[in-house]
C-alpha cells in the first residue's frame, strides 16, 4: 500500500500518524441543543480529535413505511415507525451555529454524517466541514458518494454489512470522481456489537488489500476492542458516546459514557507510544544496564602468565565489561598473556 497522509482540519491522518479519534455523538443529543453542547464538551474533555453528529431530516432518510431495526426496538424498549423515531432525533438547523461555535471554543473538529443524501451533503459543504463521513448504510449509495467526492474533501466511509466487493466499488466510484482522499472504516452494524462479530482480522485484510487508509468504527461495549484496533493499524477510531447509557434512544445503551471515552482515548494514545519503532535495538535507558546485567568470560581462580585457559579456571559471570560469553570456547586452550586474579573479566589482549 502507498503510504499517504490525509489532512482533516489541523490533524494529519495516516499509518505513521497518531490515531485520529472521532467521538461519535450521533443522535445521542435526543433532539436537544443543551445535550448536543454537553456532548461537545465531553468529547473535548476526553481529548478526542473530532466530535461527530448526524445531519438529516426524517423525510430525507426513510419512507413512511420504514421499520425500526431490531436493535432499535430493543434499545428504546418500544416499537414505532422509523420516521417517528428519526423525527425526534433530528439536529435542527438552528443548532449548528452554537454547536460549531462551541467546537471552535473547545478546539475540537466538528463533523457530521450527511444522512439525508444530496441535501445534507450540500448543507454540510456550505458549513465548511473539513470532511464527509458516511455511515455504513450509504456505502452502496454510489450516486451520493460520487456527488460528495467532487467537493474534494476527505471521504470517510463505514463498511458495516458490506462485502469486500462492495467496499471496492465505493472506493472506485470516489476515485473516478477525482478524489483519492479516502478512509474506509471496518465495522459491524449492530448496537452493541458482540465480540464474535467484531472480525478485526477483516480490518487487517482491508489494510493489506485496499490502496486507501483504513480505520475502525466501534460498536462494542468496553475499551478492549478499540485498543486492539489501534494496535492492529487503524488510522481512525470512531466510538459512539453518550452522557448517560440510561437515556432513551436507539444508541445510548451501546455508547461509551464520558469517563469511558476518556479511558479509550488515553489508551489509544498510548498504543503508538507502546509500539514504538520497528528497529530492534537497546533503548537509551537500557544502555547503562548492559554492563551490569550481561556476563563475561571470567577467571574463576588465579591464573598465572603462560597458563592455559581451561573450563576449570574459566567461567561466565557478571559484569558484562569483558569478553562476551560467545567467545568462551574460543578462549579455552589459549594461554594467558599475564597474571590474572580470580574474578577478573577476560579481555581480548589477555590471551594468545
Amino acid at each position: 500500500m502507498t503510504i499517504k497522509k490525509i489532512k482533516i482540519g489541523n490533524k494529519f491522518i495516516g499509518q505513521n500518524q497518531p490515531v485520529f479519534i472521532i467521538a461519535e455523538a450521533g443522535v445521542n443529543h435526543n433532539g436537544r441543543l443543551d445535550l448536543a453542547l454537553k456532548l461537545v464538551d465531553a468529547a473535548a474533555a476526553a481529548h478526542a480529535d473530532a466530535v461527530k453528529f448526524q445531519t438529516f431530516k426524517a423525510w430525507q432518510l426513510v419512507t413512511k413505511d420504514g421499520e425500526m431495526a431490531e436493535y432499535q426496538k430493543k434499545n428504546i424498549g418500544k416499537t414505532e415507525s422509523q420516521p417517528e423515531m428519526l423525527k425526534k432525533l433530528e439536529l435542527r438547523e438552528e443548532f449548528y451555529k452554537p454547536i460549531l461555535d462551541r467546537c471552535k471554543e473547545k478546539k475540537i473538529i466538528f463533523l457530521s454524517t450527511p444522512h439525508g443524501g444530496f441535501e445534507s451533503v450540500d448543507f454540510l459543504h456550505k458549513l465548511g466541514l473539513p470532511a464527509f463521513k458516511f455511515g455504513s448504510g450509504d456505502l452502496t449509495n454510489l450516486p451520493v458518494l460520487e456527488y460528495a467526492a467532487k467537493f474534494k474533501k476527505p471521504m470517510i466511509l463505514g463498511t458495516g454489512m458490506a462485502t469486500m466487493k462492495e467496499v471496492k466499488e465505493a472506493v472506485e466510484v470516489i476515485k473516478k470522481a477525482g478524489n483519492d482522499k479516502i478512509i474506509m472504516l471496518h465495522c459491524t452494524t449492530n448496537y452493541p456489537c458482540l465480540l464474535d462479530e467484531v472480525n478485526l482480522s477483516a480490518m487487517v485484510t482491508m489494510i493489506n488489500k485496499l490502496d486507501v487508509l483504513v480505520g475502525y468504527s466501534d460498536h462494542t461495549l468496553g475499551v478492549d476492542v478499540p485498543i486492539m484496533a489501534a494496535t492492529l493499524g487503524a488510522c481512525i477510531l470512531e466510538k459512539h458516546f453518550t452522557l448517560d447509557k440510561n437515556m432513551t434512544g436507539p444508541d445510548h445503551v451501546a455508547s461509551a459514557e464520558p469517563a469511558e471515552i476518556k479511558k479509550i482515548v488515553d489508551s489509544v494514545r498510548n498504543v503508538k507510544i507502546i509500539l514504538g519503532g520497528e528497529v530492534k535495538k537497546p533503548n537509551k535507558s537500557e544502555l547503562p544496564l548492559i554492563k551490569i546485567a550481561r556476563k563475561s568470560v571470567v577467571a574463576i581462580r588465579n591464573i598465572e602468565k603462560g597458563e592455559k585457559f581451561t573450563k576449570e579456571n574459566l567461567g561466565i559471570k557478571r559484569p558484562g565489561d569483558g569478553l562476551p560469553p560467545k567467545f568462551f570456547n574460543l578462549v579455552v586452550g589459549k594461554k594467558a598473556r599475564k597474571n590474572l586474579l580470580s574474578g577478573a573479566t577476560i579481555k581480548t589482549n589477555d590471551y594468545k
